[in-house]
């Protein structure tokens, strides 16, 4: 990766310091995602060996093992494709790209039930084992993160129901085409637009809505009744085109399984969850057939990911807010697994009855919330936060359970983790990645469409592996490797110190005849 080629170089700066330029000169190109490296001295220094000994270069016992390591450093590391490579890629229009979200999808579910198509999509491709998707783990607030690079609190998405405190605005899923809660973000559908591209979406959260006075040039509003067929039809007529109108460079599809399953049975329940499973199976089986009979199938790249995965839920399970204190010192704005609470008594009163409130609930001032949330800085995130562990309940009295599976929770939880997959022209295959945040799919998806990202919370970095064209190496490995080297290398400088103190100090043969080939080496035929 670059920053290995960063750190070597500034090793090897730091560690040939003493010596002139003339002494070291290194030619670094990247040809193939290499480094290669050269040194017109070290070559010098292989004639010179015809008439010196070892011992005529007293720097030799030091300069050996780093020698070593800057040929491993340079030639041995693997980095990512150079900006001109990318520049090249970029002089000819890129392929198309299709993201479809499976709601609710479980990273583990791959595992845990037969999927036969989804198999034989990743395995032609790349997959993300678990995908690492940002707080809280809700539907509103990742899908609008996939398609915008952003934490919830940069793309103000912060909740399934929100309190603007500056308008006094509610805002809640079931009613959610007011541009006002979109706009603090702009999602990749309009930012293509400005690359002169169309694009189209079929039902993503919030691709129906004007914002920044903009809508992707195809889209449909949110139609539970539309089975996943038609909705998978309009998006390769949008991709293809036709004689009016040019096909779409981006495009996206979303479809609720299994999420609506899961809500209603648990992941746990296998005979519902199998039979769900298949569905979306199906699904991603017809979407192969239908993108290879259009002839789309290997000309555009297809992404296939989720916004979240699920836990399961228990009646003997609940938390109820009653029993800590009275429902008139506050607001609900959310409620579970995630409770948004605005005190209307003091507010530190409030907080220390929620906070020894129960031992499966933790409470949080918004601005006391651990920053690896990244959930604090937005007028939307309410002063005070309580947060259930997996397979709780918050409610406010009773003893009904809402739901027998729920998501919302830490967003470190492998079962609130989705994944993803991806094939196309412009991805390996058959690699596999253990883990990604989903930030980075942004950056990536920018990438591909050659479209200059906005300001995210992404990194390129992090996904550039997924890419056909691009090489670099796990950064674990490269630390072991690197490692390993520098031990060993240690122990041949001690071994030849060990045999340099050994030999007698006298008169070296031949050493009178060394020679200085510095102001011909143009004239050496081995030099050309």
């Amino acid at each position: 990766m670059v920053v290995w080629y960063s750190t070597a170089s500034s090793y090897m700066d730091s560690w040939t310091s003493s010596y002139t330029p003339d002494d070291w000169f290194s030619r670094r190109s990247t040809v193939g995602g290499r480094v290669e490296c050269e040194s017109r001295a070290r070559r010098a220094r292989l004639i010179r060996g015809r008439t010196r000994t070892l011992d005529s270069d007293p720097n030799i016992d030091r300069m050996l093992p780093r020698l070593l390591l800057f040929n491993f450093l340079c030639g041995g590391v693997a980095t990512s494709t150079t900006e001109s490579h990318a520049s090249s890629s970029l002089s000819s229009p890129p392929p198309p790209l299709l993201i479809v979200s499976f709601d609710g999808f479980r990273a583990d579910y791959l595992k845990r039930f037969p999927m036969p198509n989804l198999s034989r999509f990743y395995n032609q491709g790349v997959l993300v084992e678990q995908l690492t998707n940002v707080f809280t783990t809700k539907t509103f607030p990742n899908h609008y993160s996939l398609v915008t690079g952003l934490y919830a609190e940069s793309h103000g998405m912060v909740a399934s129901n929100m309190y603007d405190p500056t308008t006094h605005k509610h805002f809640h899923i079931s009613n959610s085409t007011d541009a006002f809660w979109w706009n603090e973000a702009e999602p990749i559908w309009i930012t293509a637009l400005d690359s002169g591209y169309k694009t189209a979406a079929m039902m993503w959260p919030g691709s129906d809505v004007n914002i920044r006075n903009r809508t992707p040039t195809h889209y449909a509003h949110y139609d539970k009744s539309m089975k996943f067929p038609q909705r998978l039809g309009n998006v390769t007529h949008w991709l293809l085109g036709d004689d009016k109108e040019e096909g779409v460079k981006f495009a996206a599809l979303y479809w609720e399984e299994p999420d609506g399953t899961g809500h209603i049975y648990g992941p746990e329940n296998t005979t519902a969850m199998t039979k769900t499973m298949k569905q979306v199976d199906d699904n991603v089986g017809l979407l192969m057939s239908e993108l290879n009979r259009t002839g789309l199938w290997g000309h555009i790249n297809v992404v296939i990911t989720s916004d979240h995965g699920m836990a399961q839920c228990a009646a003997d399970r609940l938390i109820r807010l009653d029993n800590c204190l009275g429902p008139d010192n506050y607001t609900l704005v959310d409620m579970t697994p995630v409770a948004a609470l605005i005190p209307r008594t003091d507010a530190q009163t409030v907080f220390a009855l929620l906070k020894k409130c129960h031992a499966h609930m933790t409470a949080y001032m918004r601005k006391d919330f651990p920053d690896r949330f990244h959930y604090r800085n937005n007028d939307r995130i309410q002063p005070i936060l309580l947060i259930a562990d997996e397979g709780w309940t918050i409610v406010q009295r009773g003893n009904k359970l809402p739901r027998m599976g729920d998501h919302g929770y830490d967003n470190s939880l492998p079962s609130m983790h989705p994944f993803l997959a991806a094939v196309g022209p412009s991805f390996r295959r058959g690699h596999r990645v253990s883990t990604m945040d989903s930030v980075d799919l942004y950056p990536l998806m920018c990438r591909l469409l050659a479209v200059p990202p906005r300001p995210n919370n992404g990194s390129l970095d992090h996904s550039r592996c997924l890419l056909q064209a691009e090489s670099c190496w796990d950064v674990p490995l490269i630390i072991g490797l690197v490692v390993g080297v520098l031990l060993v290398l240690s122990a041949i400088t001690l071994l030849f110190r060990f045999l340099g103190s050994g030999r007698p100090s006298g008169p070296r043969p031949f050493q009178r005849l060394q020679i200085d080939l510095d102001d011909d080496d143009d004239d050496d035929p081995l030099l050309e």
